[in-house]
């Protein structure tokens, strides 16, 4: 896929994920609950299928990726852990520190996206350049 219609993808994502967090504040809680749980799914579904197209051929950001996605497996399995352990609690306390917690979480999550969507704008521009030196050194080559 290119980067073009990566970078695409990524936009409609980030809409459907803003329209879908607005309408959710309208849901009745199993609804919500069922969403939650499919959200899950499709989360570990897409890790997992992201860790699998890595190509064995490109080494360094191979393992840079294992790497990476080993640390935030173990995030996401102590965030999910944590979650779990306080949804067992009913109190009101309770019930408002884990949503304060929930929305931190949530809070954190948006500026990590913001972070990596900033390194890939850097990695898209450097690979351009990249081409572009490819491109005028072929084109030199040519010439002489």
């Amino acid at each position: 896929m290119a980067l073009s219609d990566q970078l695409s993808k990524l936009s409609t994502r980030t809409k459907e994920l803003e329209d879908r967090a607005t309408a959710a504040h309208q849901e009745a809680r199993a609804d919500l609950q069922r969403d939650v749980d499919a959200a899950r799914k499709a989360s570990n579904e897409n890790a997992e299928a992201l860790g699998k197209s890595l190509d064995a051929s490109e080494a360094e950001v191979s393992a840079w990726w294992t790497e990476v996605g080993r640390s935030w497996d173990e995030h996401i399995a102590r965030m999910r852990d944590k979650v779990h352990t306080k949804k067992e609690q009913h109190n009101l306390k309770s019930a408002q520190r884990e949503a304060d917690d929930a929305t931190a979480y949530a809070s954190y999550l948006i500026d990590y996206a913001y972070a990596t969507v900033e390194e890939a704008e850097y990695a898209v521009l450097d690979a351009v350049l990249a081409q572009t030196v490819v491109d005028e050194l072929a084109a030199d080559q040519q010439a002489s």
